[in-house]
């Protein structure tokens, strides 16, 4: 009898085990600042997902991130176009935002998703680099993927299609770094170096230079080949 009732407990005690073990593997607790970083420079192809608006989002944000504002209702729709195979790392202000996008994204069968406990918050009293820059810089390898999220933004996204050798492109780039400045709240701005990134430009089908885009709500809404004027750029914008 002593016999069966230990074999039952052994039993009982397995299936406890199995249960926490599957809660474990389901959700992954939030991690600190340091560890978080740490875990983001192990995982080079992870998407950054800020869901604070983008007002907060332009006075700061950690490098390469994606500004999807959890208020938003298309948050769902913008998330579920995303690779469920890629590690996602989210943040907000505090951690309330980013804990209730974690637990949809989990949901939505997110593989890997990490949380910043305390929100960027706690990741400038840890002295960890903040982004102030409105501009992201492609000079390396970017996949068709990678592209798509980057110009995901609530904002207007102005791509610039330049190389280092086009005298065009020299021309018009002092302007579209003033754009990229002076209009941080409203546009954002991605230059992309065609001779870094061949496939890329293959698939766009940037076949000369320079090439301008605009997108919007992850769609293309105006595009442009060969030199032009500050002005009308920004007539475009600000249409």
């Amino acid at each position: 009898m002593k016999k069966f009732i230990l074999i039952v407990l052994i039993g009982y005690s397995i299936g406890l085990t199995g249960c926490a073990n599957g809660q474990a593997n389901n959700t992954t607790p939030s991690l600190e600042p340091i560890a978080f970083s740490e875990k983001l420079t192990q995982s080079p192809f992870a998407i950054v997902l800020d869901v604070r608006t983008p007002d907060e989002f332009s006075k700061g944000h950690l490098k390469n991130a994606v500004n999807f504002n959890w208020n938003d209702p298309s948050f769902a729709s913008k998330v579920a176009k995303m690779d469920k195979e890629t590690p996602v790392f989210v943040y907000c202000l505090s951690g309330g935002r980013s804990a209730a996008a974690a637990k949809q994204l989990r949901e939505q069968g997110f593989k890997e998703v990490y949380e910043l406990n305390g929100g960027i918050l706690k990741w400038k009293a840890a002295n960890l680099p903040i982004d102030t820059d409105t501009q992201t810089s492609v000079s390396e390898g970017i996949t068709l993927e990678a592209f798509e999220h980057v110009i995901n933004s609530e904002k207007k996204v102005l791509v610039d299609f330049y190389a280092e050798w086009c005298a065009p492109c020299k021309k018009m780039e002092p302007y579209i770094n003033e754009i990229s400045k002076n209009m941080s709240d409203k546009v954002k701005v991605v230059r992309i170096d065609v001779d870094a990134n061949p496939a890329l430009s293959e698939a766009l089908k940037i076949d000369a230079l320079p090439v301008l885009h605009i997108y919007q709500n992850n769609k293309r809404i105006w595009s442009h080949t060969g030199y032009i004027t500050k002005e009308e750029v920004l007539k475009q914008l600000k249409d």
